[in-house]
């Protein structure tokens, strides 16, 4: 069954004349004569009473019902795949906690504000863990930390982040080799960049990578901080939005490790739907410097 031949149905079916449904689709009215008779000679069915009042036969009512769903979710992806000004379906977009937290919310607030009807999702985890959500097509978009080496990314850099050491009391200077060695560390699983920069900072104190525990939320890991659990590593930001609640502390760290950037990446801008398109565009105006996108 052909599109046009449905809508030239539901045409007839509604206005009740072979003349009105022509002339509200802009056609004559033998084209849809032709039109309901292929319709009935596919189905082997009479769709429409033509003898007294043109209407639909019970079988036709029964179509009506198929037809209205099939126009719609037609209607609709197309709709998804064009250039609107207002964008609909879903976005699913794979971040860090810390980037989750702190950095996209006023993004996301903006975005939403000026695309409602699109449906937004987040999924959050490690860097590793993002870029196989990615790959798998299981996000559409991921914020990490870090450039990734793959010639179809395209990434724009979102925000640059300087991490710092955080602890239950104050630090005037870097607790010594002994200290580090036998205090424990809190981080995210494994494929955090954060943690990374955890075992470098124990490696330029010649520590091995000790005891690490690992933690799935970001509160849950400052409150054990918090008690005197052990230290972890963090974006300046992330911490100051949580100093007062937690009471815990910062030392600035080596810029060799402190310094990391997250960068938005996704697959090539021409594979996108609009709902993305306006995301990037969203996030381009709230970047300072407005960084463009460019190939990993």
């Amino acid at each position: 069954m052909q599109l046009k031949s449905l809508r030239l149905f539901m045409a007839v079916a509604k206005t009740g004349s072979f003349v009105a449904a022509a002339n509200q689709l802009h056609t004559v009215q033998s084209n849809v004569t032709a039109h309901i008779k292929k319709l009935e000679d596919e189905l082997d069915v009479q769709l429409i009473q033509r003898a007294g009042r043109v209407r639909p036969t019970s079988a036709g009512l029964a179509l009506v019902e198929y037809t209205e769903r099939m126009l719609t979710a037609h209607d609709e992806a197309v709709s998804l795949f064009k250039g609107q000004e207002k964008a609909c379906g879903r976005l699913r977009i794979g971040a860090m906690e810390t980037t989750t937290a702190i950095r996209l919310p006023p993004i996301l607030a903006a975005y939403h504000a000026a695309q409602p009807d699109v449906d937004i999702q987040i999924k959050t985890g490690p860097t590793a863990e993002l870029v196989e959500l990615l790959l798998d097509g299981q996000v559409d978009c991921v914020f990490v930390a870090g450039r990734l080496e793959h010639s179809r990314y395209h990434l724009l850099k979102a925000f640059s982040e300087q991490l710092v050491l955080v602890g239950s009391t104050p630090m005037s200077t870097m607790p010594s080799s002994q200290k580090l060695l036998t205090s424990a560390f809190l981080a995210f699983r494994q494929g955090c960049s954060y943690r990374q920069r955890i075992e470098l900072l124990l490696a330029s104190h010649g520590v091995n990578a000790g005891r690490i525990f690992e933690f799935g939320s970001l509160d849950a890991m400052l409150g054990c901080v918090a008690a005197g659990m052990g230290y972890t590593v963090l974006p300046r930001g992330t911490v100051e939005a949580h100093q007062y609640r937690f009471g815990i502390h910062t030392l600035e760290l080596p810029s060799s490790i402190a310094n990391i950037d997250t960068y938005f990446a996704a697959f090539e801008p021409e594979t996108w739907t609009p709902a993305l398109a306006s995301f990037a565009e969203t996030l381009r105006e709230a970047v300072v410097d407005e960084p463009q996108l460019t190939a990993s």
